[in-house]
């Protein structure tokens, strides 16, 4: 059976795009088995909006993030569930979760992962390594993955059925780790993530008079405005329009890269 499990995440009572990416996938990868959807907390009551899960498991806990109650809790599902494949943000949570489920159940963690398929009765991974520089197919029957936000379209994972909502135990283990504060960054302009189409500038423009050129052809395309590093470090733009492997991972339809190398 091809079971797969997703580790939802949200914030501040919204489920995250990554949730919707990973269970997208998961659906396809299902063919013949269950695609499952762990949820933490009160976001049981939104267990409708995860409509291309099989199912939705409940294990209650905090809403607030905790890296050892929520690794703990995931173990004790993923341990009772036993399915072929865990996914897991590639994302500060699932940073914290993804190797942990790895260790405790000795199996591989395929970090970075930007493509899963159905592979010679397994799976078959890309992983993106060296800042995306080099690729590694991977293939395995069973493992934790680490998805790379971007990877896949989160409209797939937003489209489907009707979820079965399961109430499930959880040890959220020694309450070690406490959670304090949600510190957020200050809001930016633009959600670059979520643009369809992208016009990204670098250091090639050689000044910063000339990101006007940018902006009127990002303007005649009805696009927004992108960069890279050397363009957000020299306070060109705002960091929340930075791209790359020390910025965001993009998916639009269309890109245009002006004066940016490699």
């Amino acid at each position: 059976m091809r079971d797969v499990l997703v580790i939802t995440e949200h914030m501040q009572g919204e489920f995250q795009d990554i949730t919707f990416e990973m269970l997208g996938q998961a659906r396809k990868l299902s063919a013949g088995g269950r695609c499952s959807a762990l949820v933490y907390g009160s976001m049981k009551d939104r267990a409708s909006e995860l409509r291309a899960a099989d199912r939705v498991l409940c294990v209650g806990g905090s809403d607030d993030f905790n890296p050892e109650a929520y690794a703990s809790a995931a173990l004790n599902v993923v341990q009772s569930e036993s399915p072929s494949l865990v996914l897991v943000g590639s994302t500060s949570m699932g940073i914290d979760i993804g190797p942990i489920l790895g260790a405790s159940l000795n199996l591989p963690v395929v970090s970075y992962c930007s493509s899963i398929e159905n592979s010679r009765g397994g799976y078959e991974f890309t992983s993106e390594l060296s800042a995306g520089r080099m690729n590694v197919n991977v293939i395995a029957s069973s493992a934790v993955v680490m998805v790379l936000a971007g990877s896949f379209q989160a409209e797939v994972g937003k489209s489907g059925g009707s979820a079965t909502v399961e109430e499930v135990e959880g040890d959220f283990g020694p309450g070690r780790i406490q959670f304090k504060e949600l510190i957020e960054p200050e809001a930016a302009d633009v959600d670059i993530t979520q643009s369809d189409i992208l016009v990204a500038v670098g250091r090639g423009i050689k000044k910063e008079e000339n990101l006007k050129i940018i902006e009127d052809l990002a303007e005649t395309l009805d696009a927004e405005v992108a960069a890279s590093r050397p363009v957000v470090d020299s306070e060109w733009l705002g960091r929340a329009r930075q791209i790359g492997s020390s910025g965001q991972t993009v998916a639009p339809r269309m890109y245009v890269a002006c004066g940016i190398s490699g």
